[in-house]
């Protein structure tokens, strides 16, 4: 029998959904042991903000601030094909849209405020929640693992303050967390789920914020949407916007609807659907980003991959292949080819569906050829494929996909007006494409690239990539280009945005935009190259949140850990032997613990989330509900190994047999 007169102490730092992942992991596995051999466990959360939502999901925030993934996709806790692989959950196990529809019956949703039964009655699996209904769902999962822990006798408690910093007690073992307006708190094991932290300004936003403290200008500064005060926009005023991203369109959002304007149906086809009526009380946004255009938008569908696309080169066994032969594969050479195989695939398999009519010679036919050349190895396939499209293809229905990183395509506009025109009309066909869902050929090549990110995130995690590659493949040009294609805003947003230019409300810089201040006039300025106008303003905001750099933060906790070296960015050798600081923390293999300066690990002290940026890949999307634990829900496999090592701590390290002994040893493959 173990002895239990002694509670083993976890501190969960951050209680954001990677925080309540952990909590519920550890419950799950601590309920998983026979009885009898169930350490004692207090659990201790720190977060300022209420468990579950944390800070960046707070269900007091604008409804108008929404997701940009649908219901059907996000979960915290094991969920469809993901609760087989894992031990089960003592929470029931409920993926927000599982949630969504329980709070479906009036008696599981009497104790929610009215709007949020409100709105949950006006989604579907596809449509797209706002924030703070999804904050309602993280503080429910929390809610039901207080009732967990209570039953299964282990001590669960949040505490309200900031953990200002973490040392080693003179002991040697376990830590010491300096907590805001609490004191010293000792713990045996800690974990770090920081989510978005504080960053320090970047040199030209300096330059930025020191010219609106001369100039009595308004500079809002990176941040939380949730965070900002919009009400400093002044109405009928140009206001410069940096960023076309998923910020941008919370600003939008917030300066128009939230200031009383309204979206009316104006009785046109998809592109042209709204007409906007404004409250008089907008100010103009001026917009600008390196690519020119906003995100596209995510397409109508009611599953998260479309049904009509499957990976037929980017495969499970085409990555195991790799690691059969011994090869450490680059993305350019090796994984790029396969996905980029897939995406071409599915847009012309997608056209000769629909658009079968518009082919030169039979679709049939057409396929035949198109896959024959698909099927061709090394660098053949591109040029017979090209010969395939050169021969069935209009010229106007090609697509380029490496192109559409460069939407506006790097031309010259004669002035502001065509410049918004071209815009317009990209935001129109975007918007159109969405309503198409299944049916856009576009769409289904960016569904492709979507799907193959999922798989790449396994793939190259845990040094799956050459580090070269990584840093001047993966995230220097990849990145960008499918971040701009599949993480974009609901479609609504689009169609929103399209009517908001038509009215005058948005316009746009251009291309990459130079942003700076007219000393003499004492304005921020936005030009671009390939505009040649100049918009001038007395507000600048930065449409995006603080950059997850570690090697940035200006967290208390996080950069006294790295001034202490209990932990250190991790370092990088580009192609030309050059050393580069990447955005994360250096980590051992799952469960991650970081490496100090010294290089060693930090026993008992874990990472999970957005700090694991420099071994993973995508760390800012959240687990997929029904997808596998080694897949698209990975951050709930980390949760669980992170859990089976804080267990194997807490017996002392004893062993449960089987999976459990390896996963609570540490040693969870990563593949």
């Amino acid at each position: 029998m173990m002895n239990t007169t002694q509670s083993f102490q976890v501190a969960v730092i951050g209680a954001g959904p990677r925080g309540i992942s952990v909590v519920e992991r550890i419950l799950a596995r601590h309920l998983a042991l026979p009885p009898e051999c169930r350490p004692a466990l207090r659990i201790t959360v720190f977060d300022p903000f209420n468990p579950g939502p944390g800070h960046v999901w707070r269900t007091g925030q604008s409804r108008l601030f929404l997701m940009n993934t649908p219901c059907l996709f996000p979960t915290v806790v094991p969920a469809g094909a993901t609760a087989d692989e894992l031990p089960a959950s003592p929470s029931g196990g409920l993926s927000f849209d599982q949630w969504r529809m329980l709070m479906a019956e009036p008696r599981n949703a009497a104790d929610l405020p009215a709007a949020d039964r409100e709105e949950l009655a006006g989604l579907t699996s596809g449509a797209f929640p706002s924030r703070a209904v999804y904050g309602r769902y993280l503080e429910w999962t929390y809610a039901q693992l207080q009732e967990a822990a209570l039953a299964a006798g282990v001590e669960l408690e949040h505490v309200r303050a900031e953990v200002l910093s973490l040392v080693r007690p003179d002991t040697g073992s376990g830590w010491v967390l300096d907590v805001a307006g609490e004191g010293s708190i000792d713990a045996d094991a800690v974990v770090l789920a920081l989510g978005h932290l504080p960053a320090a300004l970047s040199a030209d936003q300096d330059r930025l914020r020191d010219a609106a403290d001369r100039h009595n200008l308004r500079y809002l500064p990176p941040a939380v949407p949730s965070d900002v005060d919009f009400s400093v926009f002044p109405a009928g005023e140009p206001v410069l916007v940096r960023g076309l991203g998923l910020n941008f369109f919370d600003i939008m959002i917030q300066v128009t609807t939230g200031r009383g304007g309204r979206f009316l149906p104006s009785g046109l086809p998809a592109g042209r659907a709204l007409r906007y009526e404004p409250s008089g009380r907008e100010p103009v946004l001026v917009a600008a980003s390196r690519r020119g255009t906003p995100y596209r938008a995510k397409a109508r569908l009611d599953s998260y991959v479309p049904r009509s696309v499957q990976l037929r080169y980017l495969t499970p066994e085409a990555a195991e292949a790799f690691k059969r032969q011994g090869i450490l594969p680059g993305f350019d050479h090796d994984l790029w080819p396969l996905l980029h195989r897939d995406a071409v695939w599915a847009y012309y398999s997608t056209l000769a569906r629909v658009s079968s009519h518009e082919l030169l010679e039979p679709a049939e036919l057409f396929l035949e050829e198109l896959r024959a050349a698909l099927e061709l190895p090394g660098a053949e396939w591109d040029r017979a494929k090209e010969k395939v499209l050169d021969r069935f293809v209009p010229a106007d229905r090609r697509t380029n996909l490496e192109a559409l990183a460069q939407p506006l395509g790097r031309r010259p506009y004669r002035d502001a007006q065509d410049l918004d025109n071209a815009i317009l009309t990209y935001l129109e066909d975007d918007a159109a494409g969405s309503a198409a869902g299944e049916d856009d050929p576009l769409k289904m090549a960016i569904g492709a690239l979507n799907a193959g990110r999922t798989l790449l995130k396994s793939i190259v995690a845990d040094g799956g990539l050459a580090d070269a590659s990584w840093l001047s493949e993966l995230r220097g040009w990849f990145e960008p280009l499918v971040e701009g294609l599949a993480s974009g805003p609901p479609p609504e947003r689009i169609e929103q945005l399209a009517a908001l230019v038509r009215a005058g409300v948005v316009h746009f810089v251009g291309p990459d935009p130079r942003f700076d201040v007219d000393e003499a006039r004492g304005v921020f300025t936005g030009t671009s190259p390939w505009a040649g106008t100049e918009y001038a303003a007395r507000t600048l905001v930065e449409a995006m949140m603080p950059p997850n750099r570690v090697d940035r933060n200006i967290s208390p906790l996080l950069s006294g850990i790295l001034r202490d070296g209990q932990a250190r960015p991790k370092v990088m050798m580009a192609a030309d032997g050059t050393a580069v600081i990447t955005p994360g923390l250096d980590v051992t293999a799952p469960p991650y613990r970081p490496v100090g300066i010294s290089g060693e690990p930090q026993e008992d002290l874990y990472v999970l989330g957005l700090q694991l940026s420099s071994v993973q890949w995508g760390t800012a999307i959240a687990a997929e509900a029904g997808s596998s634990a080694g897949a698209g829900a990975r951050t709930l496999r980390d949760a669980d190994d992170i859990a089976a090592a804080v267990l194997a701590a807490a017996a002392g390290g004893s062993r449960t047999g089987g999976e459990n002994e390896r996963q609570g040893a540490g040693l969870a493959s990563s593949s």
